[in-house]
């Protein structure tokens, strides 16, 4: 059997991977590896939780609450809140632990758990291992007044974020930075189909909105940053400088130019990394990114006299690269950008705040800030349906890569890589012709479907 959490918690189908036996047994064994690990700082432990819209979010956040709620940990139910609220509010709110009930940007049948240490960082492999050894484990259970409080936010939570994220761009009541920008939003009807446009307004933008109506099964469905279409239409019929998509957690954000072009992750990192560096506030001139990020954003950031450190794919590798090294920037081609002055983990929100931000400050389009980071032709396929730990020991799919590598020679490359989070391989390829790319990933696809079929 293979490890339950994954690159971005436990996720799964909900109510068959992911139960409501599972949500209990995960609540209770995290109060006892952090209570016994010293997480816990006073004398009566507290945790938040927050959800995506989706519909079985309701059961699984009850369940948590009440996991945690019995090994004595007094809970706040804070409600539809995106991951990185829940993050930012871990960090400021002295609580002990964090929890989001969210699969991101994965349809609707899915669902997650993901954990937040105080502090607002994702926990270690080590401390989830930890949780998951602990699961089922016989334990003595708190009577009377030693079992949990559970009470339920009434709003203060959403307020308490939007201000810490316009804070972030100087934006108060009085200074609305952003105004006289028209900027289109795809909510994906997600969690942040509320705050994302909240936040936008109070710094001044007239906001033009998409996808904000959260039924719990209308989540990520055609809409948000898998599938910016919609957005992309919307932006160029409403005259709109330019727009952004989240997906349905709100940790990703990808933008779209005023001409209907997408501006992906790595184009906004290479545009605020650069903001950054003007300011005189790019830790170290450094930007760190995933093996997946675009080659042109690479030669693009050493050009500007900034270096660039690559990671393993997942934010919360980026993450601890940056604060191993002190680096303020980091992120992902998907549009998970870590802003570290600010949060903890990736932010949407803030994001398209800091986006728009620059284009104010330099009276620039976006199209002309992102043509600073040109694209290399890249390939992506991913393979469903495979044995994707074999992925990188399987002799034969090795050679392929191998020979596909020494076709490419000095003018691209070849990743290939199980999804820490799906039963997939993606394989992307860069070369100096889109032709070839799409050539080359097709051809190795093929080879990854058949030597690694189910």
């Amino acid at each position: 059997m293979g490890r339950l959490f994954g690159t971005d918690g436990v996720r799964g189908l909900a109510n068959r991977d992911i139960t409501a036996e599972l949500a209990l047994d995960l609540g209770a064994a995290a109060a006892h590896v952090l209570g016994t690990s010293g997480g816990f700082k006073g004398p009566r432990p507290r945790a938040v939780i927050g959800r995506d819209p989706r519909i079985s979010g309701e059961f699984l956040s009850a369940a948590l609450c009440a996991g945690l709620a019995s090994a004595g940990v007094d809970v706040v139910n804070l409600g539809v809140l995106p991951t990185p609220g829940v993050a930012h509010l871990t960090a400021t709110a002295n609580v002990d632990l964090g929890v989001v009930i969210s699969a991101s940007h994965n349809a609707m049948p899915d669902n997650g758990i993901k954990f937040f240490a105080r502090g607002g960082l994702k926990l270690a492999d080590h401390v989830e291992d930890a949780i998951e050894a602990r699961l089922h484990e016989e334990w003595e259970r708190p009577t009377g007044a030693g079992v949990g409080h559970i009470t339920t936010d009434r709003g203060t939570a959403l307020e308490s974020y939007v201000e810490h994220l316009i804070s972030a761009i100087g934006a108060d009541g009085d200074n609305t930075p952003l105004e006289g920008l028209r900027i289109a939003v795809d909510c994906a009807n997600g969690a942040a189909s509320e705050v994302g446009p909240a936040a936008l307004r109070a710094a001044g933008a007239d906001v033009v909105v998409i996808n904000a109506s959260p039924d719990g099964r209308n989540i990520n469905e055609l809409c948000g940053s898998t599938h910016p279409e919609q957005l992309q239409a919307v932006v160029v019929a409403s005259g709109a400088d330019f727009g952004v998509a989240f997906d349905g957690d709100a940790d990703r954000c990808l933008a779209v130019d005023r001409r209907g072009n997408l501006v992906d992750g790595d184009a906004i990192m290479g545009v605020l990394a650069l903001a950054l560096k003007d300011e005189g506030r790019l830790a170290q001139d450094t930007l760190v990114v995933t093996i997946m990020s675009n080659l042109g954003l690479i030669l693009a950031m050493r050009d500007a006299g900034i270096a660039t450190v690559q990671t393993g794919v997942g934010d919360r590798y980026v993450l601890e690269a940056m604060r191993e090294g002190g680096y303020s920037l980091g992120g992902e081609q998907s549009g998970h950008i870590i802003l570290a002055d600010h949060a903890s983990t990736g932010d949407g929100v803030l994001t398209a705040l800091t986006l728009a931000h620059r284009v104010m400050s330099t009276g620039r389009s976006l199209d002309e800030l992102a043509a600073a980071i040109p694209r290399l032709p890249q390939a992506l396929v991913n393979v469903p349906g495979v044995d994707k730990a074999r992925a990188g020991t399987d002799e034969g799919l090795l050679a392929a890569v191998q020979d596909a590598e020494k076709l490419l020679g000095g003018t691209g490359r070849v990743v290939l890589r199980p999804s820490g989070t799906e039963p997939l391989v993606r394989v992307m390829v860069e070369a100096a012709t889109q032709l070839q790319a799409d050539g080359v990933a097709a051809r190795l696809a093929d080879v990854v479907r058949d030597r690694l079929s189910l």
